[in-house]
């Protein structure tokens, strides 16, 4: 049977492998499109292609649950990429915020960021005082480049640079007065 637009939802829910590569080759530049435009900034394409494929994956295991048509479809899975990609963003930026964090406070210390609570570190970020908390929140959190930081908020690289020393030198300072580190 030749998949096409007018059959590919009901061979989909049959569990037809070949509607799901109709799927891939005729939404792969949506998904593919959607994935950049969130995960970029975290610079990994090996990750993106990871998230497009999840995409299709969910597809193919939730395909009972969509309710519509072909034309509807575009948007079904273009939300299914969005949220796959905001949590691909979201876990990844988080682990390389705490390595970043992990390399530059702990140094020559025995102990790692993994003993020191994530949420003990976001606590002191947002005790900080502007713009130093809106710098590690978009550095750390968000990810931005310093240079892309200094450009939201009219600073100079070098400045965002020395700002986010010495901020993580507060942390640090703080977590080795509490004996954390």
């Amino acid at each position: 049977m030749r998949i096409n637009e007018e059959n590919f939802l009901e061979q989909l829910n049959k569990e037809n492998e070949k509607a799901l590569d109709y799927v891939i080759k005729n939404y792969s530049g949506l998904v593919n499109g959607i994935s950049i435009s969130v995960l970029n900034n975290l610079g990994d394409k090996g990750l993106i292609e990871e998230c497009n494929a999840d995409v299709f994956l969910a597809v193919w295991n939730n395909i009972s649950s969509f309710r519509g048509d072909s034309n509807n479809f575009k948007s079904w899975i273009a939300k299914i990429t969005r949220f796959k990609a905001i949590d691909y963003y979201r876990k990844h930026s988080r682990q390389a915020m705490k390595e970043e964090l992990d390399d530059n406070l702990v140094g020559d210390y025995d102990i790692s960021l993994n003993e020191i609570e994530e949420s003990e570190i976001v606590k002191e970020i947002l005790s900080f005082e502007e713009p130093d908390k809106s710098i590690f929140i978009m550095r750390f959190i968000l990810g931005l480049s310093a240079k892309e930081v200094g450009e939201k908020l009219s600073l100079s690289q070098g400045a965002i640079d020395s700002r986010v020393f010495r901020g993580k030198k507060k942390i640090r300072d703080k977590f080795l007065k509490k004996e954390v580190i």
